[in-house]
């Protein structure tokens, strides 16, 4: 194999396969980004038996063929020769990596060790414009969990009917949005990993341009930009959102978003490091009151409010109730209880696609 490709379009391409690069893993290939060399162009593939993505990349091709790289390695390397035309050739002892008048060798293992991975994935089709897509899962991954204690709570649930509707949570939060599904065939519901998301949403562009999800089995698979990914769904049982979201509530509050978050950013910083992150809002009259207490000091602020309903006091992880005022994008909100020790949610004033439901904490003081 031998290849001569720009250095910068080869470098964007790398670190976007390498993100699939397994980790601490006891098989060294998953660890590896095979590069094949066919035509005019070079395809770079990574995978970690879950996530998978696959860039090609303009290049000209004087022998094909394909090997496999150290992926961390090969991506910090070529990412400091964004400037350079570089050329990569096998050779005996490994990968030779020109560029200018100087060169290097890394060590490669044979393509043929690589995983098969599978890119046909066309049971069923989800057509969506990229704002949208993009605009849903910056609404709901957050709220996914991140340990493995159970791994179905580190995806997402998306449901593809009218619209699709996306679930997050992490046993603390949950979140709930809903987008636009301009053509489809077949109903789904599936749970893909949080992770595949994120990286989902990088190809993504906010803007009218559609782009299309297919799901076979237990796979997803997405392209874009030159760019696919495929994954692996998870498999198990997602709690019902309707048993859990209220519909009836005792206090509902409407405020400034921007002046609660400055209010609460401000709380959150003598609390910062302590294990529970604890703000405490205490509403009543016209304002929310917003108090944190720890060894440094105290905050107590208010925030006008237009207040419906008994007054209450209630203390919460600050953190949550920031991410969820950060995901709203409308100036005013609704933040709606059910006393002190019940499940509260949030969601804009007006639009109610997306929704934000918070445990409480009880305070022992």
């Amino acid at each position: 194999m031998k290849f001569v490709s720009d250095g910068l379009s080869l470098a964007e391409a790398v670190l976007k396969v390498s993100k699939a690069c397994a980790v601490r893993t006891t098989a060294p290939i998953l660890e590896c980004i095979k590069l094949t060399a066919r035509g005019d162009e070079v395809s770079l593939l990574a995978t970690d038996n879950e996530l998978s993505i696959r860039k090609t990349v303009k290049a000209e091709v004087f022998d094909e063929g394909e090997v496999c790289v150290p992926g961390k390695l090969f991506a910090d390397f070529i990412g400091k020769l964004t400037g350079e035309e570089v050329c990569i050739a096998t050779g005996e002892k490994g990968v030779e990596i020109k560029y200018r008048d100087a060169g290097t060798i890394m060590q490669s293992l044979p393509a043929e060790e690589f995983p098969l991975i599978s890119f046909e994935a066309e049971e069923n089709s989800f057509t969506m414009k990229q704002a949208d897509l993009k605009k849903i899962i910056g609404e709901t991954t957050f709220c996914c969990a991140q340990d493995d204690s159970r791994p179905v709570l580190k995806g997402c649930l998306m449901e593809f009917g009218e619209k699709l509707e996306m679930a997050a949570l992490d046993g603390y939060r949950l979140a709930l949005a809903s987008a636009p599904i301009l053509a489809k065939s077949g109903e789904k519901s599936i749970i893909c990993p949080a992770r595949t998301l994120s990286e989902i949403a990088k190809m993504l562009e906010e803007d009218e341009e559609e782009i299309t999800l297919y799901t076979q089995g237990g796979t997803m698979l997405v392209t874009g930009g030159g760019t696919t990914v495929v994954s692996r769904l998870y498999q198990g049982d997602f709690i019902r959102k309707e048993n859990v979201v209220p519909h009836e509530f005792s206090t509902v509050v409407t405020l400034s978003k921007r002046e609660l978050v400055a209010s609460v950013e401000r709380a959150a910083i003598l609390i910062r490091g302590d294990k529970n992150n604890l703000v405490t809002l205490t509403i009543e009259g016209d304002s929310v009151k917003v108090n944190s207490v720890s060894d440094f000091g105290n905050v107590d602020e208010s925030v006008k409010a237009q207040i419906e309903g008994v007054e209450m006091t209630i203390s919460m992880n600050a953190k949550y109730l920031l991410d969820a005022l950060r995901a709203l994008e409308e100036e005013q909100v609704t933040l709606s209880f059910n006393g002190a020790v019940s499940p509260f949610i949030l969601q804009n004033a007006e639009n109610k696609e997306s929704l934000y439901l918070i445990l409480p904490v009880r305070n022992a003081a």
